[in-house]
């Protein structure tokens, strides 16, 4: 029997604000366990929550740009369980009345083309603390700086089948937040993570089978190598004729299989009821049309814009608009040139080369926009050519030198005067005349040992573009 997969997403965001969501402790990552809290957040008796404002503005943000409804009221609530990082011994979250609904993202799959994945609802909580596992001995130790960090959790509709898919969805969602600045994206740091929730269900058949939850996936690689690995488990399980268990399941990227944690609870397990301590959140129409009035331009929108003002390619201007610092750096690149195109080659091949090579993003890059602007620029006038300007990236990379002085340093000004090039082009077919003869007989291949002579003379620096002509025009 056939199985389909029936894949829905529950992706944890951390909003941008500079303190926690109800108290007035800093955000900041990093600080030493348990130096970023207070009475509120730790949960002592008598404290009250106090709602952050910034918080919910960016929360609207990010469904306006999901295509969500914003609720002009919307509720929290309190949701029971007992660990030892939740020291209230519950989370303040939305559960019956979240305050975004109804929203959708479109992904480009390699089987369908464009898919519209569902998004059920957003809503705002308060994120857990931590859990520091001595390596050495038996013990745990609690940091609660986490505790009360705004989260906003994005709840996707079940409408993703495969893992490429979840990643593409994945990596859409992350770019339009980071686009719209309401969370940093910082993967490693927790500020944006993903549960999965995934099972199988024979094809043609509408209800949904058993599901296992993966939790907290961070990294787009290890959400698609998990599902693939819980699909196959599942699949297996049926087919043997075993039932798949409601639980909650764990990636070890280590052993790349997933392991139980614990069985699933149900909604009701959780006990919720609404907070006490907060009163409804009104959000009037004013609110949300001055958020609106703040919206950047999207991922979609400023890829049709790459595509209309610079004439690039829908796949370039996809990949260079992939995430919002990167299409900022090539915009602040393409200033003061006039070849496009040539920006573009260069940006998505030697630039994102090193990157990947070194394991690195765009922020990190140890050339400048600036610097590398004015690379291309030199490239473009012709006072270097392609073998040169690759040859100064590289030392731009080694040295962090300017362009400019790379080339002085090292001689690599193209040799683009006509005559010196003639001269040059003569000599070589003088000294191979059974080479030139070959060419001249039909062997056109012989043109390349022409070029490479001439290169080597010298040394690389000549313009390809003057000596082409010459070539063949001597060869005739």
């Amino acid at each position: 029997m056939a199985f389909e997969p029936v894949i829905g997403l529950e992706v944890h965001a951390q909003l941008k604000t500079k303190t926690k969501i109800f108290c007035g402790c800093s955000t900041q990552f990093g600080k030493l366990p348990n130096a970023n809290t207070c009475p509120v957040c730790t949960g002592m008796p008598g404290v009250l929550p106090v709602l952050n404002q910034q918080a919910v503005t960016f929360a609207i943000k990010a469904g306006l740009a999901t295509d969500c409804t914003i609720a002009q009221e919307s509720r929290f609530d309190r949701k029971n369980y007992f660990y030892p990082d939740l020291p209230k011994g519950y989370q303040i979250t939305q559960y019956a009345a979240p305050i975004a609904e109804h929203g959708h993202l479109d992904i480009e799959t390699e089987e369908r083309g464009q898919k519209t994945i569902g998004i059920t609802r957003i809503h705002m909580e308060e994120d857990a603390g931590k859990l520091i596992h001595d390596p050495i001995q038996a013990k745990s130790m609690v940091d609660l700086n986490r505790t009360g960090i705004p989260l906003i959790e994005i709840v996707s509709e079940p409408d993703i089948r495969t893992a490429k898919e979840a990643g593409a969805y994945l990596r859409k969602l992350h770019a339009i937040l980071k686009y719209i600045e309401v969370c940093d994206g910082n993967m490693e740091e927790g500020s944006f993570r993903c549960d999965a929730n995934i099972s199988l269900r024979p094809v043609g058949q509408a209800q949904f089978g058993t599901r296992a939850e993966l939790k907290n996936l961070n990294s787009f690689k290890n959400v698609e190598k998990a599902i693939n690995y819980e699909i196959q488990r599942q699949t297996f399980c049926l087919e043997e004729g075993k039932p798949v268990i409601q639980e909650t399941r764990l990636w070890d990227p280590s052993k790349n299989k997933t392991t139980s944690m614990r069985g699933k609870e149900e909604a009701h397990d959780y006990r919720y009821f609404p907070d006490p301590d907060l009163v409804p959140l009104i959000v009037d129409e004013q609110w949300i049309q001055s958020v609106k009035q703040t919206m950047p331009e999207l991922p979609a929108q400023k890829q049709a814009r790459f595509i209309e003002q610079f004439g690039l390619s829908a796949y370039d201007a996809t990949l260079l608009t992939a995430s919002i610092d990167l299409a900022n750096y090539f915009e602040e690149t393409i200033k003061g040139l006039t070849d496009i195109k040539l920006a573009a080659n260069w940006t998505m091949t030697t630039l994102l080369g090193l990157l990947n090579t070194q394991g690195i993003d765009i922020t990190r890059s140890p050339v400048t926009a600036t610097a590398f602007s004015t690379l291309l620029q030199l490239l473009e006038k012709g006072s270097i050519n392609a073998n040169a300007a690759k040859t100064v990236f590289e030392m731009m990379v080694k040295s962090g030198k300017e362009p400019g002085v790379i080339v002085k340093e090292m001689g690599l000004e193209q040799v683009s005067n006509p005559s010196e090039l003639e001269e040059i082009v003569n000599k070589i077919i003088q000294d191979n005349p059974d080479e030139a003869d070959a060419y001249r007989q039909g062997k056109t291949k012989l043109f390349s040992f022409f070029m490479g002579q001439v290169m080597k003379k010298t040394r690389g620096k000549a313009d390809p573009k003057i000596v082409t002509p010459l070539i063949k025009a001597k060869l005739v």
